[in-house]
């Protein structure tokens, strides 16, 4: 669902710790002032915002292929588990392009975007820029 309301924290989701500091610092150079939030575990990501239940305007941006819980799972769950009025955005930012990975985050209704890695500068200010 997308809000009117500006981002005012991004998730990361991936277990590549290089693409994560690489990711915060597109974001950053955006001109994001917001919190940004690290998880290399799926399954971290989403005990965080279950106990948060998303109290501010938030983006996840979540890699598809983790140990443990991937992104595609995460997205389920937190489909299942949170009100969908919620002020969340989940896109996927991964390196597959596999269609067939594409047409799965296309069938789950809270993901909004499928991204390519790496996150750019420009890609990251349309993303705080909404619709």
């Amino acid at each position: 669902m997308k809000h009117d309301i500006p981002t005012q924290r991004v998730i990361l989701v991936d277990d590549s710790e290089h693409d994560n500091f690489f990711h915060d610092l597109a974001l950053r150079k955006s001109g994001f002032a917001g919190e940004i939030k690290i998880y290399d575990k799926g399954e971290d990501a989403l005990e965080f915002l279950l106990q948060d239940r998303v109290s501010v305007p938030t983006l996840v941006l979540m890699d598809i292929n983790m140990a443990g819980m991937g992104g595609f799972e995460l997205a389920r769950a937190l489909d299942q588990q949170l009100d969908p009025g919620v002020p969340l955005q989940l896109h996927m930012l991964t390196s597959s392009s596999w269609s067939v990975d594409r047409a799965t985050a296309d069938s789950i209704g809270r993901i909004q975007g499928y991204l390519a890695k790496p996150l750019t500068r420009e890609t990251a200010a349309a993303l705080m820029a909404g619709p």
